[in-house]
């Protein structure tokens, strides 16, 4: 975990992101927690699968976010969400810096990664009707060349590379697996910008 971490604060202390704008069009603004913490196999980040009952997104892996409210930081956002939703105290978590602002192409959101560690793993409950399982995913397992494909998608005639992460029983994409290529791209080191993906 402790490499991780020291990637995202250097990365924060060399490239500082300023208050980014959302894009014209943009319809929410919200802010996602990326929680790591040390577990057998090093870094894990928690995770959780949305609740059936929900009206958009429903049964998608995802990380603890929302909407931000009005007055709200994005980081004031992500640590609220993450308490309402898998019942996370905000002081237990350090936090370390953001990952760059994503947009999605269909729901038009702009969505700020917050990268935070725990000391501990903690004692989460999943709310009801909004989570219907909490994840604790290895960075490890999602480097291994088993999980990890790409795919292109055409959106408004432009091709697009979609990424998924297949675990065993869940699979990840969409937003959350464009945050995860982002953040692992950070921890292992490379250079240069991130792909536009959907």
């Amino acid at each position: 975990m402790v490499d991780v971490v020291t990637a995202i604060a250097d990365r924060a202390n060399t490239e500082p992101i300023s208050a980014v704008p959302a894009p014209a069009g943009t319809l929410r603004e919200s802010a996602v927690l990326i929680a790591i913490e040390d577990g057998p196999e090093g870094a894990e980040v928690l995770l959780t699968r949305r609740s059936q009952a929900l009206t958009s997104h429903r049964g998608e892996i995802s990380f603890p976010g929302g909407r931000v409210d009005a007055g709200e930081t994005f980081e004031q956002a992500a640590l609220r969400e993450a308490h309402e939703e898998v019942a996370l105290d905000p002081s237990t978590i350090e936090l370390h810096g953001r990952l760059d602002p994503i947009s999605t192409m269909v729901t038009r959101s702009f969505i700020v990664p917050v990268v935070g560690t725990l000391g501990t793993r903690p004692l989460l409950r999943p709310a009801e009707h909004e989570v219907e399982r909490i994840l604790w995913v290895p960075l490890a397992e999602l480097t291994r060349s088993d999980t990890f494909r790409e795919e292109v998608w055409n959106f408004d005639e432009e091709p697009r590379p979609m990424f998924f992460f297949e675990l065993d029983d869940e699979t990840i994409w969409g937003a959350t697996a464009r945050i995860l290529h982002q953040l692992l791209r950070v921890a292992l080191g490379i250079e240069g910008p991130e792909p536009l993906a959907l």
